[in-house]
């Protein structure tokens, strides 16, 4: 069972991730829990609440030329206590459009996934910037 969620949480990673590609703000607001928080990687400033996140995120869909985020999952730990998990992984992003390899900024991440009925959806995540 452990593998089958694990599964799941790198399958909901991959359509977040192509949600940030398409600027689908539909299909970002059911991967986040009510009260999600997102803690940024430079300036460490706080979007609390998916209300807060979609906000933002609708921000950045509109600005030209548009920044493409991605996430790349490389752990998942699973609690074999709780319905929660840790995903641990390095997050990237360019200017739409660039030339492959254009990276503006990189780093680590860790978000924080919740089980909610049957469905994951991300409780928080805490970015690092390290180049």
């Amino acid at each position: 069972m452990q593998a089958a969620h694990e599964l799941e949480i790198r399958m909901q990673r991959a359509a977040f991730n192509r949600a940030l590609a398409e600027g689908d703000l539909a299909a970002i607001g059911p991967l986040l829990t009510p009260g999600a928080i997102l803690v940024t990687g430079t300036d460490s400033g706080v979007l609390s609440g998916r209300k807060a996140q979609l906000a933002a995120w609708k921000r950045e869909f509109a600005a030209s030329p548009r920044t493409i985020y991605t996430r790349t999952p490389q752990t998942i730990t699973l609690s074999p206590v709780e319905p929660i998990a840790f995903e641990h992984g390095a997050w990237q992003w360019a200017l739409q459009g660039a030339v492959a390899g254009q990276v503006q900024s990189s780093g680590a991440y860790t978000a924080k996934w919740r089980r909610i009925g049957t469905a994951w959806q991300i409780e928080a995540e805490l970015y690092l910037t390290l180049a």
